[in-house]
């Protein structure tokens, strides 16, 4: 289901891509019939149709969310089967940078491997997960990002899509596709922030090196830095150096307090997070990303 970058980054990007979130589904759209114009928006969801969580059901209102993506199909003319990529919200599945001396070759074999490294840190059945991973050798050791979600989460989401004449043919998550907006750049840390649910990734360049994704009590400063100091001194331990910056995402009046605290605590400088096609939120940052990737403009 899930492959990372390299299909993100080697395969052509579908006409329609959306990022769904709590807060409704951010869409672009690219068709022959408009002269290749690229398109994009946001589709609001009202609050409690969606419920974001790993471990049970997310689409709390199942009618209401297939009535606004089969909106979506309707607005963009789709009167037949179309390609596309689904983003799912981060919230929603576990992902992991797993490290191995030794990775075998069949694909069989390395999904064994990868559930059971898996399997005592997620809080779902990993026998009935849906299960991606994206392998690659550095300097003599396999690095493996693995991405994996209860399939019956994943399973309603694209039901949604489906039913409105959609082929959710490539699925990724919001911060992974997110990663290309800052793949230029060596170490960076990324934060992003929908609602209470914080979204934090180290990367070098369009390396995913750790992802923390939790729920925080409620989101303040202090909250969102009991998770930063952490990953900094993860990052100083085992990179072993720091992120030359904090990108932020979503994080609204929030940030100028967060900016301070970071530059004071932790010696980080904070800019948002930026795309060439516009300004990525919490809700549209993958989009952007995926877009980018995708050389989309």
């Amino acid at each position: 289901m899930f492959e990372y970058l390299r299909k993100l980054l080697e395969d052509p990007p579908p006409p329609y891509i959306f990022e769904v979130s709590q807060q409704g589904i951010a869409w672009a759209r690219r068709l022959p019939e408009k002269g290749a114009r690229l398109e994009t928006g946001f589709s609001p969801l009202a609050e409690g149709v969606l419920t974001v969580s790993p471990v049970q059901e997310n689409v709390a209102q199942p009618e209401v969310f297939e009535h606004a993506v089969a909106q979506l199909a309707a607005n963009g003319g789709v009167r037949r089967t179309r390609d596309a990529a689904v983003i799912l919200p981060d919230y929603s599945t576990r992902i992991a940078v797993l490290d191995f001396d030794q990775f075998p070759s069949a694909h069989e074999e390395q999904m064994a491997l990868v559930r059971f490294r898996m399997k005592k840190t997620v809080p779902f059945e990993m026998d009935t997960a849906s299960i991606g991973f994206h392998a690659r050798q550095y300097d003599g050791r396999w690095y493996v990002v693995a991405a994996a979600a209860a399939l019956e989460i994943v399973a309603r989401y694209e039901a949604a899509f489906r039913g409105a004449g959609f082929v959710p043919g490539f699925v990724t998550t919001s911060a992974l596709a997110a990663i290309s907006l800052v793949a230029a750049e060596p170490l960076v840390a990324t934060a992003k922030l929908g609602g209470r649910v914080l979204t934090v990734t180290l990367s070098e360049g369009s390396r995913l090196r750790l992802l923390r994704c939790m729920e925080l009590s409620e989101a303040t400063v202090d909250e969102v830095m009991s998770v930063l100091f952490p990953t900094m001194a993860y990052a100083e331990d085992e990179l072993p150096r720091k992120p030359e910056k904090l990108v932020l995402c979503g994080f609204g009046d929030l940030a100028p307090g967060l900016g301070e605290a970071c530059a004071a605590e932790l010696g980080l400088s904070v800019e948002p997070l930026r795309s060439a096609l516009g300004s990525p939120d919490a809700a549209s940052a993958g989009l952007y990303g995926y877009l980018q990737a995708n050389g989309v403009n």
